[in-house]
């Protein structure tokens, strides 16, 4: 299905700038060079922009029709247009984009290799051929060149070869767009409001402080000249700074005989919190950790994305996280800014310090204070406040709706009303059969990690990760659980351990008591949630049922799964679709087609149960909350970013603008989501920071 009558452009252009840099900040030096379009079964033509005048071809078959025009990243076409040729003056409503619909189908995003698992054939030497001429005429020269810059005067027989290249593409791009799905897009009416929508959010950006920017950014360079040249000291001139890893890791090795696998900060923590460690590694380790933060590289990336008017534009994707459909992060990633180590009235301080260039003198960890002031980088403009909601335990309460666990939903309903305990609490008492009320602080950080770790079948291995994350030390949590745990539920942990053993499986560098009292821990929380627990059982019977018996549908709970051709299909209770490519079932396990999240390929994807619930819960928290977008624009709050479950809006610094109303319109129920409670909490204030 597609629009009809559609069109199809695809734009080359020339910019100082590198696009690295964001489409907004390479949009505001750029010129266009050539223009391709064609209609649905029409030829291709190509509007060489620097030779001739507007076509009247073009101007009748874009510019006067109404047509869709459909682009690959259509957001780089529409931002470089409205730079460099205003006078053209499309519609934002006419654009269609077979990036975003692809990644809406859990497709790859980059043109060749979505040809490619398309079917279309590819020649990846002609793929090379053109790479080289968008080096040659859509960039610099290198600065040793005499002709900085190549164009249809100095090179006219290349530009001919370039002209096909522009022109082959508007070829690949009807291709794949008559190719492409189209369930979840532009087929669901919402996804589409909801892609313009993000469009609109990244064309608006973020203002930010480049007081700040610049300020961390020199505090940053002089912290890091001072750890490079402690670490000379302290190595004897071996290693000139911990950014030298391979010398590093030698030098810890011959000089402490400890083989490190890694630098990885997880690493790094372990061995520094190793009371054996000596000092001097120590020490060595802690300036590598403070050094090596990410932060260094986004405020960096903040200084040359900004726009002349001090705004940050396309920070977010949509459904860059394609699997569930949730938006990922670019230029700056904000998805992955530093859980806060400070607290807030030291993050402030710290905040003035920088500006005023002295944090050296008040903050014993520059890298440290860098990385928990990035949230402040972005501010409110002159007139208006950032009035902030962010959905409360969102993932937590549809996995209870999901999967009906009516106990937990009843709590949730309970605790919004402000006469029960919050879910921690509650789970650490449900799993320990202890009251509520007499679960501790650390009590219910142990719960806190069980809800966060263990609702899509998960073990001990997760259960690590999220109590490093929120600083449980799992060997004295074994010391204080184990007398409390349930003799059975011991048993079976202990047995566990030892099938592990004999199995040779991973024990994740935990004690035996340590791993032992992980392991209970979790049959305890799975005793305490038996809807949720047999839902990942029944979610994946139900996934190998529709897998082997196409053109069936299958009913799994509140969602439908469906195979058909070489398509799975789960349907949502909002009607959207989360879409598995060439399903199958082997002696592995089930697996479907997909972009690998760590090597960035596509390949094969193995999933399980828990898995496949975890994609549900995710798709439907996200459906949630992109359902509430178009109310909080109505209500006069302008989103400027969204980060997981959180929208950061600009409204007017007046008092009808503010978070409790925004939690009120973020918490609207939608339709299709009876019975499942929602809330929200937030803050209003000049400079953005974690709630």
């Amino acid at each position: 299905m597609t629009d009809a009558p559609v069109s199809f452009m695809d734009t080359e252009t020339y910019s100082a700038t590198p696009i690295r840099h964001g489409i907004h900040r390479y949009a505001e030096s750029a010129e266009t060079l050539l223009i391709a379009w064609a209609g649905i079964d029409t030829a291709v033509r190509v509007w060489d922009v620097t030779a001739e005048l507007m076509p009247e071809r073009f101007r009748v078959e874009i510019l006067d029709a109404d047509a869709p025009i459909v682009a690959h990243n259509a957001a780089f076409e529409r931002t470089l247009l409205a730079h460099t040729m205003p006078q053209l003056d499309i519609a934002p409503s006419r654009w269609r984009c077979t990036m975003a619909r692809a990644y809406a189908h859990s497709l790859p995003g980059s043109l060749g290799t979505l040809a490619e698992v398309l079917g279309l054939p590819v020649d990846r030497q002609k793929d090379r051929a053109g790479l080289q001429l968008i080096r040659r005429f859509c960039m610099p020269q290198a600065a040793n060149r005499t002709l900085r810059r190549k164009t249809r005067v100095t090179r006219p027989m290349e530009w001919q070869q370039f002209i096909e290249y522009c022109r082959q593409d508007v070829v690949v791009l009807r291709e794949i767009w008559n190719r492409l799905p189209c369930w979840n897009m532009p087929a669901n009416a919402f996804e589409l409001a909801a892609w313009r929508l993000d469009q609109e959010i990244c064309q608006r950006g973020v203002a930010v402080d480049m007081r700040l920017v610049e300020g961390a950014i020199s505090a940053i360079e002089r912290e890091q000249q001072r750890l490079a040249q402690r670490t000379r000291e302290i190595t004897h001139g071996e290693v000139g700074s911990t950014t030298q890893r391979d010398r590093l890791i030698r030098h810890i090795a011959h000089s402490y005989d400890i083989d490190l696998p890694d630098l990885t900060p997880a690493t790094i923590e372990r061995r520094i919190d190793d009371p054996d460690v000596p000092q001097g590694l120590r020490e060595l380790l802690t300036i590598r950790l403070q050094a090596s933060r990410s932060s260094t590289a986004k405020y960096k990336a903040i200084q040359r994305a900004v726009s002349a008017d001090g705004r940050v534009r396309g920070l977010i994707q949509y459904c860059g996280a394609s699997r569930t459909g949730r938006a990922s992060g670019r230029i700056i990633n904000p998805l992955n800014f530093l859980r806060p180590t400070l607290p807030q009235h030291e993050i402030e301080l710290g905040i003035e310090a920088l500006t005023s260039g002295c944090a050296d003198l008040l903050f014993d960890d520059v890298m440290n204070l860098t990385a928990n002031t990035m949230r402040g980088v972005i501010v409110a403009p002159a007139g208006k406040k950032l009035v902030v909601a962010d959905l409360a335990n969102i993932e937590g309460r549809v996995l209870a709706w999901l999967a009906g666990e009516t106990w937990k939903l009843d709590a949730y309903r309970a605790f919004d009303a402000g006469e029960g305990p919050d879910v921690y609490k509650l789970a650490y008492a449900k799993s320990f059969g202890v009251r509520p009320d007499d679960v501790t602080k650390e009590q219910r950080q142990v719960g806190k990690v069980m809800e966060l770790a263990l609702g899509f079948g998960a073990g001990a291995a997760a259960f690590v990760a999220f109590a490093a994350t929120y600083g449980i030390d799992l060997d004295v949590l074994a010391e204080s659980a184990a007398p409390t745990l349930p003799a059975d539920v011991l048993e079976e942990a202990i047995a566990f351990h030892e099938w592990c053993g004999r199995h040779k499986k991973a024990t994740f560098g935990l004690s035996k008591k340590g791993f032992v009292v992980c392991d209970a821990l979790k049959r305890m929380w799975r005793r305490a949630h038996p809807a949720i627990t047999s839902y990942w059982r029944e979610t994946e019977d139900q996934l190998r049922a529709a897998i082997n018996a196409p053109a069936t549908t299958h009913d799994c709970r509140r969602t439908r799964m469906r195979r058909d051709d070489n398509w799975l299909r789960v349907r949502l209770p909002s009607g959207r679709f989360l879409c598995y490519p060439s399903p199958r079932i082997d002696t592995t396990g089930v697996s479907y087609m997909g972009m690998n999240q760590y090597s960035r390929r596509w390949e094969r994807v193995r999933t399980f149960g828990g898995k496949a619930v975890e994609n549900l819960v995710q798709g439907v928290a996200r459906d949630v909350f992109y359902h509430a977008a178009p109310i909080i624009e109505a209500s006069g709050y302008e989103i400027v970013l969204h980060v997981y479950d959180e929208y950061v809006t600009e409204a007017p610094d007046r008092e009808g603008f503010n978070d409790t109303h925004l939690c009120t319109l973020l918490s609207t129920t939608p339709a299709w989501a009876d019975g499942l409670p929602l809330a929200a909490s937030g803050f209003s204030g000049p400079r953005y920071r974690k709630g």
